[in-house]
């Protein structure tokens, strides 16, 4: 089908990402491109962010009960690696929570 070759690609400007993903999913969709952390950007669109967080897209999956066979939990210590090597805070929502989590205890 049609669907079986298409992937989307969003960046999360204006916080509607993982929505645009969930009626890509709906629509049939499997594939999504997304980035550990949210690390990348459009230097093209001003003012874009970056890409959409994998931990994000993964939690939301997780919670539709799709299996991914990603490792949340690792996925974010290596988001969590990755933005400190290069000086950038995650844009992962989840991640903050996750890590904020662990912290607290």
């Amino acid at each position: 089908t049609a669907s079986e070759k298409l992937a989307v690609h969003f960046h999360d400007t204006y916080g509607q990402a993982l929505a645009n993903i969930y009626v890509a999913l709906q629509q049939g969709i499997t594939t999504v491109d997304s980035s550990v952390s949210g690390l990348g950007g459009c230097p093209y669109a001003a003012g874009a962010s970056g890409n959409v967080a994998t931990e994000d897209v993964v939690y939301m999956l997780n919670g539709m009960q799709v299996e991914t066979g990603i490792d949340l939990d690792k996925l974010v210590d290596a988001g969590e690696f990755i933005s400190n090597v290069v000086g950038r805070p995650s844009k992962s929502k989840v991640a903050a929570a996750i890590l904020a989590k662990r912290t607290s205890k």
